[in-house]
């Protein structure tokens, strides 16, 4: 499919370039695996640690049915990648399981809930089949495996935050490198950014890029129980009285992963770039009702206190749709974010899409027309008289 990008210098072009990644969370993982499957040489920057935000306390939940209109076919090609990408990376966390629909808000309880599922032990009122044919997968697990699969092939990981870019000719030119917190450079022929949320600092760097987004700031509960002992269904939760509308995963592990526990916040640009990934912590009011919750619904599952209580957040652009392809009036610069809750679904067919459109000039797998960053494209100012493409004379 046609992306629309400018064309690379035909001097990189002519040889394989050499890549910088910026961010290690699943999207950075996977697109320098597949660049680095082609022989690419990749240099992948995290500031934290790899997985270390919402790629390592994501649910990891997986459905191939669920897309809708441009987004479609990033559920269908991403799910059937991850089939695949379980038996070469031997990941030991993937697996299908049906999907059920569960309300807790009913005053009686359901006869026969624990026919379908035997841990909703619990006050449930409704229990129905929302989707069979689902699968999930570890995030932190697919994530660091992807990231190990790179540095085999000779990726490199750097742990340093990017503060700035340098272009060539003066400050006039492509990007040649990215700036360390510590005033190290690091070059490359190409950059992509993949920094989750942490993308909008972008914006400072590449004056016709806009990312409007925001920060999804939720809190997650894992209650760990023996590997293999619970059942695999996932749960999709009605929301109740305490404001949660809890989404239930549990994984071949032994962890039973919670989220949907309420109260997210959505933080503003002004605020993403004030918090480190590190201090992305869990609101303790709403881990408390959560658990009440989840207890109420498996007394068999639930505990006092949940065993991990945590917290991501993950990036929302103000259209619902990621951000993937060409940074607008850049030939050499890339972005890949936005993917909010389906981020670890996409993140296989991201990897893939973008080390297309960097390697062959277009995205082969998906279409990456509707995702192209240039929808948010901040127009450059024209004024009334032109030379050329020179502009002179007086704005009116």
């Amino acid at each position: 499919p046609s992306t629309g990008v400018a064309q690379m210098d035909t001097k990189i072009s002519k040889r394989l370039p050499s890549v910088v990644v910026v961010g290690g969370g699943i999207m950075g993982a996977s697109t320098a695996m597949y660049l680095s499957k082609r022989k690419t040489k990749v240099t992948v920057i995290e500031r934290f640690k790899v997985a270390g935000c919402a790629s390592g306390k994501a649910g990891g939940f997986l459905a191939r049915g669920w897309g809708n209109g441009p987004t479609d076919q990033l559920h269908r090609k991403s799910f059937d990648m991850h089939k695949q990408l379980a038996k070469d990376l031997e990941l030991k966390s993937f697996r299908k399981l049906p999907t059920l629909s569960v309300s807790t808000t009913g005053s009686r309880k359901m006869k026969g809930a624990t026919d379908r599922c035997k841990w909703l032990d619990g006050h449930v009122s409704a229990v129905s089949t929302m989707d069979p044919d689902t699968a999930q997968v570890t995030p932190v697990e697919i994530t660091e495996k992807m990231m190990g699969v790179a540095q085999k092939n000779g990726a490199k990981l750097i742990i340093g935050a990017v503060k700035g870019i340098q272009r060539e000719d003066e400050g006039k030119g492509k990007v040649s490198a990215v700036i360390l917190d510590d005033g190290k450079k690091v070059t490359g022929d190409v950059f992509v950014f993949t920094m989750g949320p942490w993308t909008v600092e972008c914006e400072a760097w590449f004056p016709e890029l806009r990312v409007p987004m925001v920060g999804i700031y939720s809190s997650s509960l894992i209650f760990q129980h023996k590997a293999g002992s619970v059942a695999p269904f996932a749960l999709f939760c009605s929301e109740d009285n305490n404001g949660t509308h809890l989404e239930v995963y549990p994984r071949p592990e032994g962890d039973v992963y919670v989220c949907g526990c309420g109260g997210s916040r959505h933080l503003k640009r002004e605020d993403i770039v004030k918090i480190r990934p590190e201090n992305v912590v869990e609101d303790p009011k709403r881990v408390m009702l959560a658990t009440k919750v989840f207890c109420a619904m498996s007394p068999t599952l639930g505990k006092k206190k949940p065993d991990i209580a945590q917290a991501c957040m993950r990036p929302c652009t103000d259209d619902g749709m990621p951000m993937m392809g060409a940074i607008p009036g850049e030939p050499n610069a890339f972005v890949a974010t936005g993917h909010n809750c389906w981020g670890i679904l996409w993140g296989p067919v991201t990897g893939l899409a973008m080390s297309e459109l960097i390697l062959d000039g277009k995205s082969k797998c998906v279409n990456l027309k509707p995702f192209t960053p240039a929808r948010f494209q901040v127009k450059k100012s024209r004024r009334s008289r032109t030379k050329g493409k020179e502009a002179v004379g007086e704005d009116w």
